[in-house]
């Protein structure tokens, strides 16, 4: 299983929510390349970024900060938020980001999906409200089943799916395995399980349920994730 340590990006700062809502984001670093620095100390290999304001805006919004941390680590990275079209892809490229995730877009225009993953290295993001997808930085809830969204992309070349729960998202409640597992059944793809993780016993569950991977955000940085010893335990 692999771990992605998260930065999430607004207004320049590495900020984590609740629920997925921007007035509840609070402030963990000015400088969101020292948090990366840190993960790649702690022994990671990714870093999962999210430009918070680009997810709202449709477009890149927090590039100086992305260019920050490239520049200042040697971590792979992904990035979501605002990605809408190929002109954004190739810069996001040309910057030394090894693969995107295309969240909104997979649900208007699931055919520009397939396309640009036949081109480059590509995650599906979906985001689910109650198991229907979350769009548009979650603001919006469609009318489309998560695991319906799951199955468009079976054969497509995409390298993963990234799946969120909203509702658990920054709650440090627990993940939702059994979310997880019906996009990972669904699709058959790498399924990376996000929102909701707290401590090593969820990180357990998870390689116990055969989930690929997990994105870890407030649990590092609440202190209730020991990210050494959950890099450690993957290992094993």
């Amino acid at each position: 299983m692999t771990i992605l340590p998260a930065i999430d990006l607004k207004d320049g700062k590495a900020v984590r929510l609740t629920k997925g809502l921007m007035d509840t984001a609070k402030i963990y670093s000015d400088e969101p390349w020292q948090v990366a620095k840190r993960f790649e100390e702690l022994g990671s290999e990714w870093v999962h970024l999210v430009d918070l304001n680009g997810a709202f805006a449709g477009t890149p919004q927090n590039l100086e900060q992305i260019k920050k941390i490239r520049e200042n680590c040697n971590l792979k990275l992904e990035i979501g938020g605002g990605i809408r079209d190929e002109e954004t892809i190739k810069m996001y490229r040309d910057l030394g980001v090894d693969r995107v995730i295309l969240g909104s877009i997979a649900v208007k225009n699931p055919q520009f999906v397939k396309d640009m993953a036949k081109k480059y290295r590509v995650l599906v993001g979906i985001d689910a409200i109650d198991g229907m997808v979350a769009v548009e930085g979650w603001a919006e809830v469609s009318d489309m089943r998560a695991t319906d969204l799951a199955r468009e992309f079976a054969n497509a070349g995409v390298e993963a799916i990234i799946c969120t729960d909203v509702g658990r998202d920054g709650m440090m409640t627990g993940v939702n395995i059994a979310f997880t597992k019906s996009i990972q059944e669904a699709s058959g793809l790498e399924t990376i399980a996000s929102g909701g993780l707290r401590d090593m016993s969820d990180i357990k569950a998870l390689i116990e349920a055969g989930i690929d991977g997990t994105i870890v955000g407030k649990a590092f940085y609440e202190g209730t994730l020991d990210l050494e010893e959950a890099f450690r335990k993957v290992k094993q």
